[in-house]
């Protein structure tokens, strides 16, 4: 009696000695293939992230850091003071105050020097104005006024009798030109120069005494 009591107390042996390690081998293949798709997860999320930084760094290179070449032209201009000959007498001398314009698309401040605009007429200088250095805001136009004197007295004898013709024709077609360089400041360190050429085509409507046709 004794014995049998002594043999009730141990435990019955499992029936297959490896189903413990079965199962512990499932659930390590479990975890392993828990951390294998979480890191396959993150890596996924890294290259998305890579590619939209990428993506980014394209756009803002491409457009905020692209320097532009801003545009300057002739938009009008109005007459103190009108004189001019005829056909057998040509000659003219003229007070224009002419409206400039400088528009930057930049992101980013264009800071010009100051420089020179000259007008001809027929290839031979008539007269030119001083342009003062100053700055124009990112993306936008500053628009300012300049006075120049316009005068036939230092034109070849060659020329006067086109000067006739035009005079006749109540038209004087003249052509402008000046170089404004400058820089274009991006950021606090990153700054291009930038040099923009102005090129116009107008004419004096001698009738109404208003500048028109201008193409720059």
């Amino acid at each position: 009696m004794s014995l049998k009591g002594q043999n009730s107390t141990y435990p019955l042996a499992p029936a297959n000695g490896f189903a413990r390690s079965d199962a512990e081998s499932h659930d390590s293949e479990y975890s392993n293939e828990l951390r294998r798709k979480k890191r396959m997860k993150y890596l996924l999320y890294f290259i998305a992230f890579v590619i939209f930084q990428t993506g980014v760094i394209v756009l803002f290179t491409l457009t905020i850091m692209k320097v532009r070449t801003p545009k300057f032209g002739v938009q009008s201009a109005t007459f103190d003071s009108f004189n001019v000959g005829n056909s057998s007498s040509p000659s003219f001398d003229l007070t224009m105050i002419a409206r400039l314009n400088v528009k930057n698309t930049n992101f980013g401040k264009f800071k010009y020097e100051n420089t020179t605009m000259y007008f001809f007429y027929g290839g031979n200088q008539v007269g030119e104005a001083i342009i003062p250095k100053s700055s124009v805001g990112w993306r936008s136009s500053k628009k300012f006024n300049v006075v120049v004197n316009l005068s036939s007295a230092k034109l070849p004898p060659t020329s006067n009798s086109q000067l006739g013709t035009d005079l006749s024709n109540r038209n004087l077609p003249l052509t402008s030109q000046a170089d404004l360089k400058g820089k274009v400041a991006l950021t606090f360190i990153f700054k291009k120069k930038k040099a923009t050429m102005m090129n116009c085509s107008m004419e004096v409507e001698l009738a109404s005494q208003q500048l028109a046709n201008i193409v720059c």
